[in-house]
């Protein structure tokens, strides 16, 4: 088994293992904007391996770029499919090169994944894992159910809560986190769970709300953008779903648990380093909050203005909830509760989108 470590590993090893191919790549795509992949995909398929792409249906900010990116696969003599839109997002990636060698990563190919952001990527050989790889990758392909089969290969929304429960479960003495949004309440109550029982819980990320037990840091100096969980030292789960509702249950993520002694001492130590620096940079007080304010009011305007009457849209809602009745209980403040989390999680959603898509045109010097 290697770790790719992000920064660090460059976009080579997965151009590398392309290049190596000798039958087949088949590979899920999310985000893409490094032509080095798209070069040697075409490559691949060019001196006759069968190269089979599976793109997003959509990533909201980003479907142009990806409809383009398929049309240009496809001139290449790239086999080309579309996720299905039957969840809220496909956003695993991964690629098995001649069916006995998977890479499950964390970050899209994409310039500010790779070099701009903390992330990492496993590459393994181990038979079980390339099958259960090749077996979801057939399955949404075919836009077929996929069941889970197992234990180690961790996918969303088939079995991520079932595995990465247990993987929390099981922690004697650390739990070492990396996870941009941390808002799952069986989750949450899982972590403070190990916390009361002894063990250390760290968390470079984001916590929602905040929780007592579990020390938590913002990643300094660079973007986070991977999932990972290290147990007591021995253990690693390295994937693409947060310990989020959203990710667990309504999206497909994929991710993997292993116990490879030198992939898991690179996480560790890669962790320390990253937490002493968060520790240090928490200590030195929080950054002027002023710019994401001022973006924030502008997009805030902006999405006012769009909506629609919202009095028309709640008279309407009423009456079908209420079918003919006059007269409904509904509490005020229930409703405005509800809708207040409702709404702020397809906002966090389509913002963190669109900030990534305007990174990633500003980065290829795109207006």
């Amino acid at each position: 088994m290697r770790l790719l470590v992000q920064p660090g590993e460059g976009i080579t090893p997965v151009i590398q293992g392309i290049a190596g191919a000798k039958k087949s790549v088949e590979i899920v795509i999310f985000r893409a904007d490094r032509k080095e992949l798209e070069r040697a995909l075409a490559a691949a398929a060019a001196r006759g391996v069968k190269v089979h792409a599976l793109v997003a249906h959509t990533n909201r900010a980003g479907e142009q770029s990806l409809r383009r990116l398929e049309l240009r696969l496809l001139e290449a003599g790239v086999a080309v499919g579309r996720t299905a839109d039957d969840l809220v997002r496909y956003h695993s990636k991964f690629m098995i090169i001649d069916r006995r060698e998977l890479y499950l990563l964390a970050f899209n190919f994409t310039y500010l994944d790779i070099e701009r952001s903390r992330s990492f990527g496993v590459i393994t050989e181990q038979r079980d894992l390339v099958l259960e790889a090749v077996k979801l990758f057939e399955a949404d392909t075919k836009r077929q159910a996929y069941e889970a089969g197992l234990d180690e290969f961790v996918v969303s929304p088939a079995n991520a809560r079932e595995r990465l429960g247990a993987f929390i479960e099981g922690a004697k003495k650390t739990l070492f986190m990396y996870d941009p949004h941390v808002g799952d309440p069986a989750m949450i109550a899982l972590l403070q769970e190990r916390s009361k029982a002894g063990v250390e819980v760290r968390l470079i990320g984001r916590l929602t709300p905040k929780t007592n037990g579990i020390a938590a840091y913002g990643l300094a100096n660079l973007r986070l953008h991977t999932r990972t969980i290290i147990r007591d030292k021995k253990a690693a789960f390295v994937g693409s779903q947060s310990l989020r509702t959203l990710e667990l249950d309504a999206r497909r993520e994929a991710g993997i648990i292993f116990q490879d002694e030198d992939a898991v001492r690179t996480l560790l130590l890669t962790f320390e380093k990253d937490w002493a620096r968060a520790r240090e940079q928490a200590g030195g007080g929080e950054k002027d909050p002023a710019p994401a304010a001022r973006v924030a009011k502008r997009v805030a305007k902006a999405v006012a203005k769009e909506l629609p009457p919202l009095a028309q849209i709640l008279d309407g809602a009423v009456k079908e909830a209420g079918g003919a009745a006059v007269e409904i209980d509904i509490n005020p403040e229930d409703v405005a509760r509800i809708v207040k989390a409702v709404v702020k999680e397809a906002v966090k959603d389509v913002v963190q989108d669109a900030i990534e898509e305007v990174e990633e045109r500003v980065n290829e010097g795109k207006p």
